[in-house]
């Protein structure tokens, strides 16, 4: 229960995923949302490959390792929000209104995950505190409790794109309101950006 009260608190925290998923939700609709939604989760994976295999502590004390990642994660997010501003395409009510292949959206929100290093040491040090270290099932453990997280962080994120596609109407009726919350959004990945560059 503790386990699931702190991952149901880290995933409502609004991050990348998040922001990514409101905005495939507001952007292209529930379907699109739901699809950024699995890609989040899918970009988790490798974060919890890193914590169980040891990789993350090789990030943890190799300053060069660390730094690469993290700059390739904050180049990302600056992308995103480039693409993000640039963005004038009209949103319909149609949800294939603005045309973006699953596996487009699904690899857009793997690499924000996947390019952020903190995650992998937020596992790398969130994970163990649930295992006790004399468990002779320890990895099976922490397979379970990643897949519990993973559960979590989808259900969560799945409610706030479904929640940004159901306010989708009200967007599209307001081309003005369009326009402000696509520099909102990029803002928002400009500054998550920034954030990861100075930590």
């Amino acid at each position: 229960m503790e386990f699931l009260l702190t991952s149901l608190v880290i995933t409502a925290t609004p991050g990348t995923g998040a922001l990514y998923t409101i905005a495939a939700g507001l952007s292209r609709g529930a379907r699109a949302s739901l699809v950024a939604a699995v890609g989040c989760t899918l970009g988790i994976v490798p974060h919890v490959l890193a914590a169980i295999t040891g990789l993350a502590a090789v990030l943890n004390t190799s300053p060069v390792a660390y730094q690469t990642l993290k700059y390739l994660g904050v180049a990302y997010l600056l992308y995103m929000a480039w693409s993000t501003l640039r963005d004038t395409s009209p949103l319909t009510a149609d949800e294939d209104g603005a045309p973006r292949s699953a596996a487009g959206v699904i690899l857009n929100a793997v690499l924000i995950n996947l390019l952020n290093p903190k995650l992998t040491l937020f596992f790398f040090a969130f994970l163990p505190q649930f295992v006790r270290d004399d468990d002779p099932h320890a990895l099976p453990r922490m397979v379970q409790l990643s897949a519990c997280f993973m559960l979590v962080t989808f259900v969560v994120f799945a409610a706030y794109g479904r929640f940004a596609a159901a306010m989708r109407d009200h967007v599209i009726a307001r081309p003005g309101v369009t326009t402000w919350l696509r520099r909102v959004f990029a803002g928002a990945f400009a500054a998550l950006a920034a954030t990861l560059a100075l930590s």
